[in-house]
This record gives structure tokens, sequence and C-alpha cells, in this order.
């Protein structure tokens, strides 16, 4: 026991001393470029070797080594912070010494002179290159960037928990040549169909996902990539994985079916509201995937220049809407992100600014920059967030998410309370019957579009008007703002269809005498129109309506301009008046038949009289020869008729 003993101290303190005789690998000569190299020269070196030393490619030797080596020196050098600090101290993190030399530092920049990854994997009995991992420059958890850390080191030499027991012991473990099966990553969520349609489709958050099957080679290289690409853009995406063995299914329906190599895909809005997956096909570098990843967040934001655009309050809009101040070039990161998260729901917009003493800003009330102002959908100003401080991209995220969402819950609360009082005041208002005398003011010229509900009964009558009242509260009928200031779009009127079959039949010859009740839009200035005989539902109508704002539907010429009658009643009421101002006299009604009889005194032109009143006349023998016209006025459906008596 003595004697094991001694020997595992042994090994460990001469695995100790390599370590400590480590040393720091020269990034540039990794590339095979010089210090003064390029950008563009160091990815056009590093992209050779990767293909060249990739390990699905390269079977040889060291190959893996090698590949590791190359992503790990092109993530310091393409990056122009990590290489100032490479350049002065020899570390990335700008820390001279050993920080960043040694394997337990995370880091995975540092090249072994005695006893690399396939010297320890064969010593320990692990075998293959399934335990070979590696963060390509990034902090990969407790494992070192060679895929092992003390924990393995002392679990091989004293056998640990493993489940195989000591492949070490009495150095006669055997290497075998076929690896052990990974875990799925804890960071990487399994997604079958259920959850893509649950969490994923169309649910405005960008998505990074892998599509495989487990006996493909080379999955391992995979994961890790996709984790440190999207470890820095947490809280911006989330990630997952899609096993199209026991998911054939789904991976067929969305096309992600693995072939040679494993697949990736994002999700992504960027190319409008309606998410799609688009395959990532560069090279399998995490630095590289961050960037297409990144550049594949929504894009549902509009730019604007604050000094040129107008937030009105008097217009009415479907969604409030949300505006980003910063002094950011582009549109943020964040922001891009909220977007996409609450798209359908609110409307964004930002816009580049100096400082809060400009007047647009001023204008606005915001004191401290970045800020939010919100316009609830009846035009209210709400100044959302100011002096916005970020501490990093997920908490940023989950914090405005909280205040937009508040922001929304405002907005219904508002249109609540003004629905309520729009339904107390529908209860008290009534859609207006078409007369001679609010003719004009409805339906002429000035109105681009009247909407005129025509009824032959009661029943009918009141089905067009709460139809008519429902629609009306709709924002697609209400006041438009113009360059001439606000005019209402849109009217609505009934029409008695029993008593203006003369004005309907300006739009159809038969006046739409088969039906009940109907619907024509009229456009009184082009005197065209256009009708709706379907289903008189709330639904239906609205949806005739907003296509008559569309343009959606066909608009046809009238037949003549539509004139509205005179009632009886008014009709017998001018014509007595005028009857007196031509001086006839003895003027009576029959009760019941709305008919005038009066007579006309002598010396009186019957034919001037009847002229006057635009109707037709007789006179018979008798009446003539005494010198006197004896005429009854009937006010029949649509004019006058004047009969001799």
């Amino acid at each position: 026991m003595y004697t094991r003993f001694a020997l595992a101290i042994l090994l460990v303190s001469t695995s100790l001393i390599f370590n400590l005789e480590a040393k720091t690998t020269d990034l540039y000569k990794v590339l095979g470029v010089e210090r003064n190299a390029s950008q563009r020269e160091i990815q056009k070196a590093f992209h050779k070797l990767s293909l060249k030393y990739h390990p699905d490619k390269n079977k040889s030797k060291g190959a893996q080594e090698k590949f590791a080596e190359i992503n790990n020196a092109y993530d310091i050098l393409s990056d122009e912070e990590k290489k100032k600090n490479y350049d002065m101290y020899g570390d990335e993190k700008g820390k001279p010494g050993f920080d960043g030399g040694y394997p337990g530092d995370h880091g995975g920049y540092t090249h072994f002179t005695s006893g690399g990854p396939g010297e320890w994997q064969n010593m320990g009995g692990q075998g293959g290159s399934q335990s070979f991992s590696f963060s390509f420059g990034g902090p990969s958890g407790g494992a070192s960037s060679f895929g092992f850390g003390l924990d393995d080191i002392f679990s091989n030499f004293f056998g640990g928990n493993s489940k195989e027991g000591s492949r070490f012991g009495g150095f006669s473990g055997s290497s075998s040549s076929q690896s052990r099966s990974r875990g799925p990553s804890k960071s990487i969520k399994a997604i079958n169909s259920q959850v893509f349609k649950k969490e994923i489709a169309d649910r405005g958050m960008t998505w990074l996902l892998l599509s495989y099957t487990p006996s493909l080679k080379g999955y391992q290289y995979y994961e890790p990539i996709v984790e440190e690409a999207s470890s820095s853009l947490e809280g911006a995406l989330k990630v997952g994985s899609i096993n199209c063995e026991t998911e054939s299914s789904l991976c067929k329906e969305l096309g992600i079916n693995p072939r040679r190599d494993p697949r990736i895909f994002v999700y992504s809005y960027k190319a409008g509201d309606k998410g799609s997956l688009v395959e990532y096909k560069d090279d399998l570098v995490a630095k590289s995937l961050k960037s297409f990843c990144q550049d594949h967040l929504p894009r549902l934001s509009k730019r604007i220049n604050l000094n040129n655009f107008e937030f009105s309050t008097g217009t009415v809009e479907k969604f409030p809407r949300v505006l980003l101040l910063s002094t950011k070039k582009d549109t943020p990161v964040i922001w891009r992100v909220l977007s996409g998260m609450f798209r359908g729901r609110l409307t964004f917009y930002d816009a580049e600014v100096h400082d809060v003493s400009g007047p647009a800003v001023k204008k606005l009330g915001v004191e401290a920059l970045p800020a939010i102002v919100g316009w609830l959908s009846n035009g209210e100003k709400v100044i959302i967030e100011k002096g916005i401080s970020v501490k990093d991209l997920k908490s940023a995220i989950h914090d405005l998410n909280i205040s937009l969402d508040g922001f929304e819950k405002k907005n219904r609360k508002a249109a609540s309370s003004k629905a309520g009082k729009a339904q107390t005041d529908a209860t008290e208002k009534q859609i207006p019957v078409l007369t001679v005398s609010n003719f004009d003011a409805i339906c002429g010229e000035a109105t681009p579009v009247c909407i005129i509900g025509a009824f032959r009964s009661s029943k009918a009558r009141d089905k067009l008007e709460s139809i008519f009242l429902h629609v009306s509260q709709k924002s697609l009928s209400r006041q438009q703002n113009t360059p001439y200031g606000p005019r209402n779009s849109i009217l609505y009127s009934l029409l008695d269809a029993t008593k203006q079959s003369s004005f309907l039949s300006a739009f159809d010859k038969s006046g739409f005498k088969s039906l009940d009740k109907f619907v024509i839009a009229y456009k009184p200035k082009r005197g065209k129109f256009t009708a709706f005989v379907g289903e008189m539902s709330d639904e239906e109508v609205e949806r005739f309506i907003g296509s008559v704002l569309n343009g959606d539907v066909q608009f046809n010429k009238t037949r003549q301009k539509p004139v509205i009658n005179l009632s009886k009643q008014t009709l017998g009421h001018n014509l007595a008046h005028r009857l007196v101002e031509i001086g006839v006299s003895d003027i009576f009604s029959v009760p019941g038949d709305f008919n005038l009889t009066f007579v006309v005194q002598p010396g009186l032109n019957l034919i001037g009289c009847c002229n006057e009143l635009n109707a037709g006349y007789a006179a018979d023998g008798y009446a003539r020869s005494r010198g006197v016209g004896a005429c009854v006025v009937t006010f029949g459906d649509g004019g006058l008729c004047i009969i001799n008596l």
C-alpha cells in the first residue's frame, strides 16, 4: 500500500514538474504569420490551417492538438484587445507571468514540452479522442482546455469514482480505440416537436440549434463551439440541439437532417416578423459563429432621425410605440432582441442622440440617456426608462423586458377604460338615417367613403344599426389626419329602402329590390360604389369595410347621381307653402292619403302653377270652361302626380 501511495505521489509530482516546465506558445508561429501581420493575413492563415488539421479530415497523430492550437491562436490574434495584451504580456488577459500559461488556468494557450494530451490519455487509459476537448480560448468550466483537471488526474491515479475501475492500477490498463459516449450538455436544451412548437416557432426569440445523430463523427467538436458562441450572447438567444435519430419527423419537416456532419442553424427574425431557419456554413469557429448569431438577431426596430420625426398624439395606432434614445450609431443588440420578443405587441423605433440638451430630446422630456419613451395607443406619452445602466446583456434584457411588459399592461388598461366609455356612449348613440338635410354632411363630396346600410324592415334596421355601432368603434374607421387637418375618412348611415327606390336605382337598376338588408360603400367625389350583400355579421361587415379602405375590392361607376327623395309629410308641407306663395287658395288635405286638393283662382295660369311645382298636370273641359282648374296633388313614391278632377 505504501509503495503504491509513494508511486502515486511521484507521478503527481512529475506531472506538476511538466506543468512548470511548460512554455508559452508563440501564437504567430502557430498560424505561420509575422508579428506585424494584418487581420486579413491572420484570417487567411487560420482558414488554411483549420481546413488542413480539422479532426474530421486529418486523422494523423497530433492533428487534434494542432487544431486546438490553431483555434486558440486565432481567437486571441483576431481580437484587437486580446492581441494587444498578448503582444505586451504574453497573455491575452493582460496578466504578466504564468497566469495565462498553465492548463489549470482554463485559458488553453499552453503547449506542453513533455506529456501532451495524447500521452496523458494513454497513461490514464482513456484512449481514443473522446476525452480531448478544447475551449478555443475561453473558460471551460472545471476541466482545462486539454480535457483534464486535477480531479481527472487523481481519479485516474487512484481509481476515484470511475464505474470502470482504475484503468491505470498496476500499470496494466489497456487503451481503447473506441471513445466513451459524451453526455448531453446542460446548457444546450434537447428539442423535440412539442418544445419546438411551444417555445421556438414564432415566439419572437432567436435560437441557435444543432442538428445531429449520435452516430455522426465530430459531434463532440460542434457542441463546445455552439456553447462558447452562445455564452457571450446569453439572454439574447437560446440554445438547443435536435437528435434527428429520435426526432426524425421534426428534422424532416424543418429540412435540417444532418448529412456527413452535424449542422448548425439559427432560428432568426432578421428578415421579418416571421421566424425562419438560416444555416451556418462557415468554419467551425466560435468567434465566427457568434458573429453569425449576432447578425441574425431581430431587426424589427425602425431607425429614425429624431429631428425629422414627429410622434403626433392625435393619431390612433394599432400598437403602442416605444422609442430608444441612445448614443449608439447602430441599433443596440439589446433593443434588437427586445423588438423580437415584443413583435406584434409594440412598435419599435430607435434614434441616435448625442446628449439631452438637444431640442428634440428636450421636447420629449428626457433628462438622462439612454432612455425609452413610449406612446400608448391613445397617443399619451410615457417616459418608460431614463439613464439606463447595463451590467450585462442577460440582466439588461431581463430588466427592460419587465419595463416594457409593464408599459404594455398600462396600455391595455387605458384601452379597456376607453372601450368601456365607448360602450356607454354607443348605447346613447344612433346611426343617422339619410335625409335631404343631412345627406351632404354624411355622403357629400367632402367624405371619402360613405357607408350606407339599406333596410326594408324594422328588424333589418336594428341589425344594421347594431353592426355599424360596433364597427364604427374600430380603429379602421376612426379619424384620420391629413395635411389639411383631421377629417373623418368614413361615415356611417342608414337608408329606408322602401321609400328610396329611386335613390338606390342610381347604384343598381333593380334597386336591390330582392334584398331585405345590404350595405353600400359609396365614394361621392368619384361617383363610384361597391355593395356587400353577404352574411350580415360584425366580422363580415368589418372585413368588407377594411377591404374597401385597403383598396382590395373593385368599385363600379354609379348609373346617375343618387338623390334623396323627400318624405310625403315634408313634401306636403313644402308644397302647401309654395302654393300659397304663387297665389293658390283653398288648400286642404285628405286625411290619411297625403293628398292636397286645391283650387286655382281665376286668372292664374294652371300650367305655370304645375310647372312651378315640377309636376305634370291635366284639366278637363268643365274646369277650363268655368275658368277654374281643380287639381289633386298626390305624393307618390318618387315624385308628384297632379291629376285633374
